[in-house]
């Protein structure tokens, strides 16, 4: 080993002694800058390294549904609610999956809950609150009515919180 202590398998410039970026923070960061597959694998990271949490896993599933992995992020936002059956984010996230997939009634009582228990402080839980009342009104009163298509995305506006944009 040289005298400066640095191995010739270490590359020139890294201090192996420092420490890394919390792999939930470099996962955010890549959400927020579209990279949904790489903060998928920075979540996992997080996982190993802070353990299982309704944090990680409402993060997994965000990204799993920003993925348009459907399946995976209902299933992630679940085990999430599970572990923190309060937790905002979470029940905001599955709230925007079941819009998704078409369940907009199941989806409403999600956003009332994610409502509730936000006190009604955030505008993005309204909106997705009011937007799964205004689908779930229209399919209980009007059945024959063919549903439009209008493509939910999922927008991040800052740390935790998310919004679901329709083309309605």
């Amino acid at each position: 080993m040289p005298a400066n202590g640095v191995s010739r398998n270490q590359p020139f410039g890294v201090d192996a002694r420092g420490e890394a970026v919390d792999g939930l923070t470099v996962g955010h960061r890549l959400m927020a800058s579209g990279e949904h597959e790489l903060a998928l694998k920075a979540y996992y990271r997080a996982a190993s390294e802070r353990g299982v949490n309704a944090d990680v896993l409402s993060a997994i599933g965000s990204a799993n549904l920003s993925l348009g992995r459907l399946g995976q992020a209902e299933q992630m936002l679940r085990r999430a609610l599970e572990l923190d059956p309060n937790f905002v984010p979470a029940l905001n996230n599955l709230g925007v999956v079941l819009m998704e997939q078409g369940k907009s009634g199941e989806a409403r009582v999600i956003f009332q809950k994610a409502f509730a228990l936000d006190s009604g402080e955030t505008d993005s839980i309204r909106e997705n609150l009011m937007l799964a009342i205004a689908r779930s009104e229209s399919s209980v009163y009007d059945p024959n009515q063919e549903e439009q298509q209008g493509e939910f995305r999922l927008v991040r506006q800052e740390k935790g919180k998310y919004v679901l944009i329709s083309d309605l």
